[in-house]
């Protein structure tokens, strides 16, 4: 690996486990100083990567966590906003209203939350680059056979906001993105091995991507190469939507 983010400082929610903790592997193999933030699980961080214990839904918990990153070294951070959960295969009309905030708490509470702490602080220095992990499942089509309406709503949100704080800040100096994934193998698809068939079955390439794979799209985002990208959305699916 190079040392391509040499110097770069990235935090990135959801780091324990899937695309989170792929994300912070490589960026940490390339260089970067990386923090960690999740909730739990963060002994299993990798080298050079430091674990920061937040809860995502608390304002107080983000604003705390951005608190002591710049109070250790006053530059830049970057932010990777990959937390995310998924209702457990519930039809909408036998949802719970707790099951529904549950969801919308990590996925567009905790986006919005992290994207404004992190985003005062890069605006008060001269920008940077934030990037958000949507889904497939927000725009381009509805998952089946599970249900799953909580999450798709709340990554078709995550979209939006994105697109939203990219033409705010945009002119500012801080540039947002969102990669989109699909199916991906991380063991938050792991329990659903029944649906495997079908998943890989309409995904045109045949298998499930690699956390690696949505790691590289972020690189991407956070790099240079990407310097004319302001509210991209980044369609990983291999294929799956074009059935």
């Amino acid at each position: 690996m190079t040392n391509r983010f040499e110097g770069r400082r990235v935090a990135v929610t959801g780091a324990a486990g899937g695309i989170g903790l792929a994300i912070c592997r490589s960026l940490a193999e390339q260089g970067a100083q990386v923090y960690g933030l999740d909730l739990k699980g963060l002994d299993g961080l990798p080298a050079g990567v430091e674990a920061v214990p937040t809860d995502l839904t608390s304002e107080e918990s983000v604003a705390a966590a951005v608190r002591g990153l710049y109070a250790a070294v006053d530059r830049p951070v970057d932010l990777v906003n990959s937390a995310g959960i998924v209702e457990d295969d519930v039809a909408a009309e036998e949802m719970s209203l707790d099951q529904f905030d549950r969801v919308m708490a990590v996925n567009l509470r905790g986006v919005f939350l992290a994207c404004r702490e992190f985003g005062r602080e890069l605006l008060a220095r001269g920008g940077g680059a934030i990037v958000t992990i949507a889904s497939m499942s927000g725009n381009a089509i509805v998952n089946h056979p599970q249900r799953q309406s909580a999450y798709n709503t709340s990554k078709a949100a995550v979209s939006a906001l994105t697109r939203s704080l990219a033409v705010e800040w945009g002119p500012r100096g801080v540039r947002l993105n969102t990669v989109s994934p699909g199916y991906v193998n991380t063991p938050l698809n792991s329990l659903k091995t029944d649906m495997h068939a079908q998943w890989k079955g309409e995904t045109v390439l045949g298998r499930f991507a690699e956390p690696v794979e949505i790691a590289r799209a972020v690189e991407y985002f956070l790099s240079e190469d990407s310097a004319f990208c302001c509210g991209t959305e980044l369609l990983i699916d291999g294929g799956f939507s074009l059935r």
